[in-house]
């Protein structure tokens, strides 16, 4: 989430570049080896997300029409006028190639105060099919190929595109509570919520891969990384948190599996002792995710229906998305 001083934008100008960082997710993750063998999907759903985000994204540009609103050049002349009304706006406004603050927000933008105060909840989701540049849109359309198929394949497109929907909401809601002077775009939310799955997923079905520890180490150093280049300035951390929370907490609901052993033990001769499907563990760990998935989403939605401010209750949470230093500041 990249709170861009322009545009990917939360109106004092942050975006929720969901993303640029989200471009590092999973670009050195390796797949590790699963112990037993099974069917993989068809990846369809991913690839039909890519192509409607794409899709958006021209309707965007051309709605935004720089040409026609860019009013007397005030802010620069538009980028590649080739592109007629569906060039970009001057670099100068939005370096990230892409349409104004006015038309994110006209479209669906996230922005507290109409979510809080005009109740216009359907921003919470329109914000994560925008995106504030064709840098922002790559960034995200790539993390999501990398991250999603690979998913998608091993677990169906209903279970992923659960997870990458409420991973999503899950960002924008957390992100409403502590950023409310701006507006914010971007899929980096679900993005993170993805990574987050891995991450649990890896956790709950731990008997059925080999290099446990490799593959753990990979993705606990990957998370940390992408989480802590959110803490530069006009990043929006707070929904790469909230979408990595809701995507772990819905690996353990959605991404269990049987546990090694299972499918061999179905195979041994009449009386003899059957491995169980499922761990005990496993069961715990659904149990606890799906109460703390509840309360966490009805606590964050209640605070937000009330118009509250994340930062009044917690006085040292703004750090976990800027931290400021002698080179930048964390003010806008």
């Amino acid at each position: 989430m990249m709170g861009n001083g322009d545009l990917e934008s939360r109106r004092g100008e942050t975006t929720k570049s969901r993303t640029q960082n989200s471009s590092n997710i999973i670009s050195s993750y390796q797949p590790y080896y699963v112990e037993i063998s099974e069917s993989q999907w068809t990846s369809w759903l991913v690839p039909i997300i890519v192509v409607a985000n794409v899709a958006m994204f021209v309707v965007i540009m051309f709605i935004n029409n720089c040409p026609r609103n860019n009013y007397y050049g005030i802010r620069g002349q538009c980028v590649a006028k080739f592109l007629g009304r569906l060039s970009f706006q001057p670099l100068n406004e939005n370096p990230l190639f892409g349409p104004s603050s006015n038309t994110l927000e006209k479209l669906g933008a996230l922005e507290w105060s109409k979510v809080a105060h005009q109740r216009q909840a359907w921003r919470l989701i329109t914000c994560i099919w925008l995106h504030a540049g064709v840098i922002h849109l790559l960034a995200n359309m790539l993390s999501l190929v990398f991250i999603g198929i690979r998913l998608e394949q091993q677990f169906g497109f209903v279970r992923v595109g659960a997870i990458y929907l409420i991973s999503g909401i899950g960002g924008s809601i957390l992100s409403s509570l502590f950023i409310q002077r701006s507006i914010s775009v971007g899929a980096s939310g679900a993005l993170f919520g993805l990574l987050g799955a891995m991450l649990s997923e890896l956790l709950t079905n731990w008997t059925i891969y080999s290099n446990k520890f490799a593959a753990l180490f990979t993705l606990v150093v990957i998370t940390a990384i992408n989480l802590a280049l959110g803490i530069l300035p006009h990043v929006d951390n707070f929904a790469h948190i909230g979408g990595f929370m809701s995507g772990f907490l819905l690996g353990f609901v959605l991404l269990f599996r049987p546990q090694f052993g299972y499918l061999e033990s179905r195979h041994l001769p009449p009386g003899a002792r059957l491995k169980s499907k499922y761990a005990v563990y496993q069961y715990v760990l659904v149990l606890v995710a799906l109460i703390f998935l509840i309360v966490g989403f009805t606590v964050g939605l209640v605070m937000l229906f009330k118009g509250e401010n994340g930062n009044d209750h917690c006085s040292w949470c703004h750090y976990l998305s800027c931290v400021p230093t002698s080179r930048w500041s964390c003010n806008n």
